[in-house]
């Protein structure tokens, strides 16, 4: 298997999981955006300095906004987990993996490496609101711990699947009625 996942003619490709939530976020994104960039408009056409360069500005300023604020999509199949940003992407192979570390701080951030130098870094909610993406990650984490490649990240794989467990348990609760 390739780089990016590729594999030879004839070969079976395991199933593509997606982040569920990213067009919400590109919605939530768009939505954010288009308001900054009409409250701009509307404090600027208010002060008597609306000009059509100064409307451009604010258009630019917006943009700037909208890629910032646009989540990055996350995939997965067996053996490899994909983050596409607006201006990026970044792959892990899930199969390789040789770190798994959680870093601190306001956005907690979980940064996979793998023995060919790739490197992801993503939101620990986006795991926690997708479970068929979780188990892709963390059937794979299993195998490379049991194979002693993953040699930090065991700690934070058991913190994150207790997470994700106990959302999934919650959700569960509430749509059956009981709480």
């Amino acid at each position: 298997m390739g780089r990016n996942g590729d594999v030879g003619p004839g070969r079976h490709r395991a199933p593509l999981v997606c982040d569920g939530g990213w067009a919400a976020g590109v919605r939530c994104a768009c939505v954010c955006a288009a308001v900054f960039w009409g409250l701009l408009l509307a404090a600027d056409a208010g002060a008597g300095s609306l000009t059509w360069w100064r409307a451009g500005l604010w258009a630019v300023l917006a943009l700037v906004l909208l890629v910032v604020l646009t989540p990055p999509r996350v995939s997965a199949r067996s053996g490899l987990l994909v983050s596409r940003g607006l201006l990026s992407e970044h792959s892990v192979r899930t199969d390789r993996l040789v770190a798994v570390r959680r870093s601190g701080g306001v956005a907690q951030r979980l940064i996979l490496r793998d023995a060919e130098g790739g490197r992801v870094e993503l939101d620990p909610k986006v795991l926690v609101a997708n479970p068929p993406l979780w188990r892709v990650l963390d059937e794979d984490a299993r195998a490379c711990l049991a194979a002693g490649l993953l040699v930090y990240g065991a700690h934070a794989m058991r913190q994150l699947s207790a997470r994700v467990d106990g959302e999934t348990a919650q959700a569960v609760f509430k749509v059956s009625g009981l709480g």
